[in-house]
C-alpha cells in the first residue's frame, strides 16, 4: 500500500503555511512593528530577562517619561493665550496710528471706538498683540513708520493755513516725499479728528509731524522755516531736501 498522500492534501497545507505566512506578515507590519516606532519608551539599553527591578516598556510610568522626553518646549512657558496684550503710550500710539492710516488708504479707524481713550492695538497693528515678541515687532513699527514717513501731514482739503504748509514742503522738494492725508476726505474723519487731537495735544488741523514729532501750530511752522530750523528738523528725520524736484507729495 503506497504512504504517498493525496494531491489534494498537499494543496489544503501549502494554502495554510501561505495563510499563515501572510497573517504574522500582516500582525508584525501593521499591527505591532518592533523598529519603526516614532517614540521609544525606553532608554537605549534593553530590559534584561534577570533585571525585574526596572519597569516594564508599557507601564503608565514609562509612557509618561516618554511622553515628557519627547514634547516640545514652550519657548517662555505661559501659552499665548495667557499673555497680556501690550499696551501703548502716547507716542507709540501715534505710531501705530499713522502706520495704520499710511500703509492702505482704504484702512479705516472704527467709528466704534472712543477717540478719548486708548485704542485697542489689535485694531490698528498687525502681529500678535499677545505674543512674546509683541513689545519688539511694536519698536519696529514704530521705527519703521517714521523711516517711510519722515515728513507726515495731517491735512484738510480746504484749509488756507494747510495749503500754506503744502506750499512749504513742496518748495523743499523732499525725498521721500510728503505724506499728505487729507482727514476732512476720510470716512474716519470724525473718529480720527478727536484721536489725532489726543495724542499729538493739538487743537486743530493741520497737524505736521516730522521723525514722529509735532512741529507746532501754523505760526510756530513759519517761524521754523524763516529760521531755517524746519529744514534741519526733516533733514534729521531722513527726507532729503531738494531730492526730488520732480515729485508730488503721496495722497492718502
Amino acid at each position: 500500500m503506497s504512504s504517498r498522500k493525496p494531491r489534494s492534501y498537499w494543496y489544503r497545507t501549502t494554502f495554510l503555511a501561505l495563510f499563515v505566512l501572510v497573517a504574522v506578515s500582516v500582525y508584525v507590519l501593521l499591527v505591532s512593528p518592533p523598529a519603526l516606532r516614532p517614540i521609544s519608551f525606553f532608554d537605549a539599553e534593553r530590559v534584561r530577562p534577570d533585571d525585574a527591578s526596572r519597569p516594564s516598556r508599557w507601564t503608565p510610568e514609562a509612557i509618561r517619561l516618554a511622553a515628557l522626553r519627547h514634547r516640545k518646549p514652550s519657548s517662555t512657558g505661559i501659552p499665548a493665550n495667557s499673555r497680556p496684550q501690550i499696551s501703548l503710550n502716547q507716542t507709540q500710539e501715534l505710531a501705530a496710528v499713522s502706520s495704520f492710516i499710511a500703509s492702505l488708504p482704504q484702512n479705516m479707524i472704527p467709528s466704534t471706538i472712543d477717540p478719548s481713550q486708548p485704542i485697542d492695538p489689535q485694531l490698528v497693528l498687525d502681529f500678535d498683540t499677545r505674543g512674546a515678541r509683541a513689545a519688539e515687532e511694536l519698536q519696529a513699527v514704530v521705527h519703521d513708520v517714521w523711516a517711510r514717513n519722515p515728513v507726515m501731514l495731517y491735512s484738510k482739503v480746504h484749509s488756507p493755513l494747510a495749503r500754506e504748509i503744502k506750499q512749504f514742503l513742496a518748495d523743499l522738494y523732499l525725498r521721500p516725499a510728503p505724506t499728505i492725508v487729507e482727514v476732512d476726505q476720510r470716512p474716519d474723519e470724525n473718529v480720527l479728528v478727536p484721536l489725532l487731537y489726543r495724542l499729538t495735544s493739538m487743537q486743530e488741523l493741520p497737524i505736521l509731524l516730522v521723525g514722529g514729532r509735532t512741529i507746532g501750530n501754523p505760526k510756530e511752522i513759519r517761524y521754523l522755516v524763516a529760521k531755517g530750523e524746519l529744514q534741519r528738523l526733516v533733514t534729521e528725520a531722513g527726507a532729503v531736501i531738494d531730492g526730488a524736484r520732480k515729485k508730488k507729495a503721496k495722497k492718502l
